[in-house]
C-alpha cells in the first residue's frame, strides 16, 4: 500500500457517506495527488545535462555508486505536483487561521515587497559594515522603536525566535545573579502552570530549578500562592502576559514588586504582545526582561514565511548582560560591537553568529511605519475586540472556560460535550469538513478539552460571523446527537482520519516500492 491512500475508512457503523469515487480518483478540481515516487520515473530526467568535458575525477573516492532513488519528472509535472500539492493546505490567504497562542494574521504584502528590496534582501552579513550603514541603521531605528513601545532601557536583537529570545533573558538573569555572586545559591524559578512550554524548559537549559505556581478560579497566578513560593533561592519567575488563557494578570504589577523584594527578576514572556501593543508598557508593569516575537506581532504570521525574530528587551538591571554584537552609532556612523570589552565587557557573549533576521526586521519596521502609533494601538484594540465577540457569540452553545471578558483569545473548555460522545479532536475534525482549520485544542492543560480561539485584529465581522455560525451549528449538532458525523469526519478532506497514535508510533518515515515493481530503489 502506498502512502498516500493511507487513512483509516469510514465503516457504516460510523456513518458512511455515499459512493462518490471517480475513475482517476479526482473529484471535479479536488485533484487526487500521488506521491512524487510514484508518479517520477527513476530511470529518466527531466533536464538534458551534457557530458562533463573533464575526465578528471577531483571526488576523491566520494563518487556516488548507486542511485539514490530520486524520481526524474518534466517541469510541467514537477510544477503540477507541488501546485497540487499547496492547493491542500489551508492558508491565512484562504481563510481564518483561529489558533490561539499563535498570532495568525494576515500581514500586508507591502511587507514582504520591502523585504526583498536591493541593499536590504541580497546583503550578507560579512559583508563590510561600510557597505551596510542603511540596513544598521534600520536595526537601531527598529530597536528604538521596540524600546518606545516597550518602554525599557534596552534590546537585543539577535534572537531568532521566541524560545531563542527567552533563552536570551534568562542568560542575562543568569548572568545578573553571577555578577551578585548570587549564581550558586538563587537556583528556583517559579513558573505558572498555564506558562508555555517552552519557558520551564528555558528555565531547565539554563540550569535552573522549575516550581510552579498554581492558577486561581480566575485562571490567573494565584497571588497568595506565589508569595508562599519566595525565598533566598528564588531567581525569578517566568510570567506570560495576557496568559495562555487568554486573560490579563490583573495582579501583574504585585508580582513584580514581591519577587524584586525577594532580590528575584521578572521575565515575562512577550508571545502575546500583539494584545498590548500601544496600551500597556511591560517596562511600567516591573518587567526586567521579556521577548518579542517580531513574527507574530509585527508581520509575518507566526511559522510562516521563513525564520523568525525574538528581540528581548532589558530592563537596568539586566541590560549591561546583554548579548554581543549590538548596533551603536557614532560621529563615524553606525557600527556593530563585536567584542566583550569597554561597554559590552559584562555581556554574556554571543547567542548566535550574526545580528539577527535582517528579513524579519525590515517586515516589522515596515509594519510600524505603515501603520504608525495609532494604527498599532488600534491592531491590539480590534485584537481583543474581535477575540470578545467571539467569545459572546459562541458561549451560547460553547462553555466559557472562565467567567468575564478576555484579551486577544477565546478559551472554551468541553463541558457543552458532556454526554454526547462527541470530544475536542472530534469537534476539530468536522471543522475541517467545514472548510476551517481547527482551533488550538488541548491546550493549555489546566483547561480539560481546550479549544482556543485567537481570531486575531485581520478579521471582519462577517468573517468572524460565518466562523461563529459555522462552530455554532457543530454544537448544536453534537447536542443532538449526531456524533456518528463527527466520529467519521473529515469527509470532504483529501485525507481521511489518521491513527494518530500508531502514526506517532511507527511513522513511515521512507517510501518502498510496491512489491514486484523493478526499481532502482529496490536494492537499498
Amino acid at each position: 500500500m502506498s502512502m498516500n491512500n493511507q487513512g483509516r475508512p469510514t465503516s457504516p457503523k460510523t456513518g458512511a457517506a455515499p459512493d462518490t469515487s471517480t475513475h482517476t480518483g479526482n473529484k471535479a478540481l479536488q485533484i487526487e495527488e500521488a506521491l512524487i515516487f510514484e508518479t517520477g520515473h527513476m530511470s529518466g530526467t527531466g533536464v538534458d545535462l551534457p557530458a562533463p568535458k573533464s575526465k578528471t575525477n577531483r571526488l576523491g573516492g566520494n563518487e556516488r555508486v548507486k542511485s539514490f532513488g530520486l524520481p526524474g519528472l518534466s517541469e510541467p509535472e514537477a510544477m503540477r505536483h507541488y501546485v497540487r500539492l499547496s492547493q491542500k493546505n489551508y492558508a491565512i490567504d484562504m481563510g481564518p487561521f483561529p489558533l490561539g497562542s499563535c498570532t495568525m494574521k494576515h500581514n500586508p504584502r507591502l511587507n514582504e515587497k520591502m523585504a526583498r528590496l536591493p541593499g536590504l534582501g541580497d546583503i550578507h552579513p560579512l559583508q563590510p559594515v561600510s557597505t551596510v550603514q542603511g540596513a544598521l541603521e534600520l536595526i537601531d531605528t527598529l530597536a528604538h522603536w521596540l524600546k518606545e513601545l516597550t518602554g525599557m532601557p534596552a534590546v537585543a536583537m539577535s534572537p531568532k525566535a521566541g524560545a531563542h529570545g527567552e533563552l536570551c533573558g534568562m542568560v542575562a538573569i543568569k548572568s545578573a545573579l553571577e555578577a551578585r555572586g548570587e549564581a550558586g545559591t538563587r537556583t528556583r524559578v517559579l513558573a505558572p502552570e498555564s506558562a508555555h512550554g517552552t519557558n520551564p524548559a528555558t528555565a531547565a537549559q539554563c540550569g535552573f530549578k522549575v516550581d510552579t505556581i498554581p492558577a486561581d478560579e480566575t485562571g490567573r497566578v494565584d497571588l497568595a500562592a506565589f508569595r508562599e513560593k519566595l525565598g533566598p533561592d528564588v531567581a525569578g519567575i517566568m510570567v506570560t502576559n495576557p496568559n495562555t488563557c487568554g486573560l490579563f494578570e490583573r495582579d501583574i504589577r504585585a508580582l513584580a514588586d514581591a519577587v524584586h523584594e525577594a532580590s528575584g527578576y521578572f521575565y515575562c514572556d512577550g508571545a502575546n504582545f500583539n494584545a498590548i501593543m500601544g496600551k500597556a508598557r511591560p517596562g511600567d508593569l516591573g518587567i526586567d526582561a521579556m521577548h518579542i516575537n517580531l513574527h507574530k506581532t509585527f508581520s509575518t504570521p507566526h511559522g510562516g514565511g521563513g525564520p523568525g525574530s525574538g528581540p528581548t528587551v532589558l530592563s537596568d538591571a539586566l541590560a549591561p548582560f546583554a548579548p554581543i554584537p549590538y548596533v551603536v552609532h557614532s560621529s563615524n556612523g553606525f557600527r556593530l560591537v563585536e567584542k566583550r570589552e569597554g561597554p559590552a565587557s559584562e555581556s554574556f557573549g554571543r547567542m548566535t553568529a550574526f545580528h539577527g533576521q535582517m528579513g524579519m526586521f525590515v517586515r516589522a519596521l515596515s509594519y510600524m511605519i505603515s501603520h504608525g502609533s495609532d494604527g498599532l494601538k488600534q491592531a491590539a484594540e480590534d485584537a481583543v475586540l474581535n477575540a470578545n465577540y467571539v467569545l459572546a457569540r459562541l458561549k451560547t452553545e460553547m462553555t466559557p472556560a472562565f467567567e468575564g471578558s478576555c484579551m486577544h483569545e477565546a478559551l472554551f473548555d468541553d463541558r457543552f460535550l458532556e454526554n454526547t460522545g462527541v470530544d475536542t479532536l472530534d469537534f476539530a475534525k468536522a471543522m475541517i469538513d467545514e472548510g476551517y482549520h481547527p482551533m488550538t485544542m488541548y491546550f493549555p492543560l489546566v483547561v480539560h478539552g481546550a479549544m482556543l480561539i485567537e481570531p486575531t485584529e485581520s478579521e471582519s465581522k462577517r468573517e468572524l460571523d460565518k466562523f461563529c455560525d459555522a462552530l455554532l451549528a457543530l454544537a448544536k449538532a453534537a447536542k443532538a446527537g449526531e456524533a456518528d458525523k463527527f466520529k467519521a469526519a473529515p469527509v470532504h478532506a483529501p485525507r481521511r482520519r489518521l491513527d494518530e497514535t500508531a502514526a506517532a508510533r511507527k511513522p513511515v518515515l521512507r517510501w518502498t516500492p510496491p512489491e514486484g515493481e523493478e526499481s532502482s530503489l529496490a536494492a537499498e
